[in-house]
């Protein structure tokens, strides 16, 4: 049963999978129907008699049981990219909390085998260092400007966001060679004291809004970001060091950020844990860009196998 509210049409002679394709599609809704809808926001209705004339298109059985076949495989093939997806990032969130210790312990739950030594409680400058690079020569300028992505790292700022958002000089912006470690202050979905990331690409340069960090010898630098990548491992670390600003900016110098302390292996466990999170981020990646392609295609199709 369903409420009064609802309008029930049931199909004569045709395949009900292949219209419910139909009446999903984009040409369909705001094309068809949109001259009997009525009504404001949320107080839209369909005018069901006005619907009734709709001339809608039509083929023989045998042609919509393939179309409507069709985007079930499709629908299928999606369904099983998505529970991938979903799995992977399950088992990512879970590995970033039980393969560092917490708790004040010096041990992780889960670790690679060959690997017993206790973790190092040591503050973070202890591994990485100020960058004072800036870009006074002129050697980048606004196509080489970066920013920091909560999802995607370090990105270009024109390849990610359209357009550049540098001042009219970007003399003063601080350099970000590959490798380098940037912190940025501003609050980001559910990293209140920002996000810290590893430039995994070219290099460029960045607002001074930002800090910029060198890795030592003693430190893998893509552990720097795995390690930080737990919101709640960010954010407690963070917290006792910033002080937030009227407008909810991040009152802390590059050096201060440095004074925490942080809990990490030796540099050779480091790496192992680093590439895998690395395969796994690659998997992740792999399954969204087939979810995104299947989701393109199905929505082509929708719109041209229709009349």
């Amino acid at each position: 049963m369903v409420s009064p509210a609802y309008h029930i049409f049931q199909g004569k002679n045709v395949d009900s999978n292949f219209y419910y394709l139909y009446f999903r599609s984009k040409r369909f809704i705001d094309v068809d129907l949109k001259p009997h809808v009525y009504g404001i926001r949320d107080g839209r209705s369909i005018d069901i008699e006005g619907m009734k004339t709709i001339f809608i298109p039509w083929t023989n059985l045998a042609e919509q049981h393939q179309i409507g076949a069709f985007f079930d495989r499709l629908d299928s093939l999606i369904t099983l990219h998505q529970r991938k997806y979903d799995k992977l990032c399950v088992l990512k969130k879970s590995m970033l909390d039980k393969m560092f210790p917490k708790g004040g312990s010096l041990y992780p739950e889960i670790r690679f085998a060959g690997f017993t030594d206790p973790w190092e409680q040591r503050k973070l400058e202890d591994y990485v260092a100020v960058s004072t690079a800036k870009n006074f020569d002129g050697r980048f300028n606004k196509e080489d400007v970066l920013s920091v992505s909560g999802e995607y790292g370090i990105v270009n700022q024109i390849a990610f966001q359209g357009r550049s958002f540098a001042g009219s000089s970007v003399l003063n912006y601080g350099v970000v060679n590959t490798g380098d470690i940037v912190y940025t202050k501003s609050p980001l979905n559910s990293n209140p004291y920002g996000i810290i990331k590893v430039n995994k690409g070219i290099p460029g340069i960045v607002s001074t809004l930002y800090a910029v960090y060198r890795p030592q010898d003693n430190v893998h630098t893509n552990f720097i970001q795995v390690y930080f990548e737990q919101h709640e491992r960010m954010n407690n670390y963070m917290h006792p060091l910033v002080n937030k600003g009227a407008k909810n900016d991040m009152k802390v110098t590059a050096e201060n950020a440095l004074k925490g302390v942080v809990t990490f292996p030796s540099r050779e466990e480091q790496v192992i844990i680093s590439e895998f999170f690395d395969r796994l981020d690659s998997l992740i990646t792999l399954h969204q860009r087939k979810l995104e392609l299947l989701r393109n295609i199905k929505k082509s199709m929708l719109d041209r196998m229709f009349v």
